[in-house]
């Protein structure tokens, strides 16, 4: 089985598209190219990609829209370009899942080192699940099951949990009552230094907080340590 990298890039401009996926196989990976979300899924129908280049400007459905979209599904990593400075689209990008960004116009082998960082960070953390994969958690009234991603509560009531929010409360629960800075989250969740984009784990939090806090308002779960950044201030075990 072939097990050089497969990338699937999406971009609507043909000479980006094209000088990319030309780039990438110069540079000892598969790349194909299409040029909306439409050939994209079509795409994923009959190929089996390892990380997806994802344009936020498109025609027909936005790569914003898109990446939502991905990562309501499934776990393929998402490294979406910008338009220069426009900083929303980063942060509402990452916010929805997205594990990297780089801002047109960019160098080809910025792009190529980020490809492989993110590679390299997948096969090394398995964000999917991480060291919790294959276990039933329990804390408070929840319980997570990190291999089908399902959160229920007492009740048996499920509730869906986005890419980022999995990925944010898994490292929480794995680092239970530690203090973990805004940086740490970050890098911990995207592999990415914070930065400019420090309110984007305030952001993930709040919306994490809505789902699982009997009070969001008073957060009891995720509380935030005042200079330090935030702690998960339950205790977790295996749920039986």
């Amino acid at each position: 089985m072939d097990t050089t990298p497969n990338i699937l890039v999406v971009d609507d401009h043909r000479d980006i598209r094209d000088g990319l996926t030309r780039y990438l196989k110069k540079n000892g990976m598969r790349a194909s190219g299409v040029a909306d979300a439409v050939a994209m899924d079509a795409a994923l129908k009959v190929g089996s990609f390892d990380l997806i280049v994802l344009d936020v400007m498109m025609p027909g459905e936005d790569g914003l829209s898109v990446c939502r979209r991905l990562r309501a599904t499934g776990q393929i990593p998402i490294l979406m370009l910008t338009a220069l400075g426009d900083e929303t689209d980063r942060i509402v990008g990452l916010e929805m899942g997205a594990d990297d960004y780089l801002p047109k116009p960019f160098n080809p082998r910025e792009l190529l080192a980020r490809i492989k960082a993110i590679l390299r960070r997948i096969d090394r953390k398995q964000i999917s699940g991480g060291s919790l994969a294959g276990r039933r958690l329990f804390f408070d009234r929840w319980i997570l099951d990190t291999d089908r991603r399902i959160l229920s509560d007492d009740l048996g009531d499920d509730v869906k949990l986005t890419t980022a929010e999995f990925r944010l409360l898994t490292v929480f629960l794995e680092r239970p009552r530690f203090v973990l800075s805004r940086d740490q989250l970050l890098d911990l969740t995207s592999g990415r230094n914070a930065q400019v984009f420090d309110r984007t784990i305030d952001n993930q939090i709040s919306r994490l907080r809505r789902k699982i806090e009997r009070d969001p308002s008073n957060p009891t779960l995720i509380t935030t340590v005042w200079g330090g950044g935030y702690s998960f201030a339950t205790d977790v075990s295996e749920a039986s």
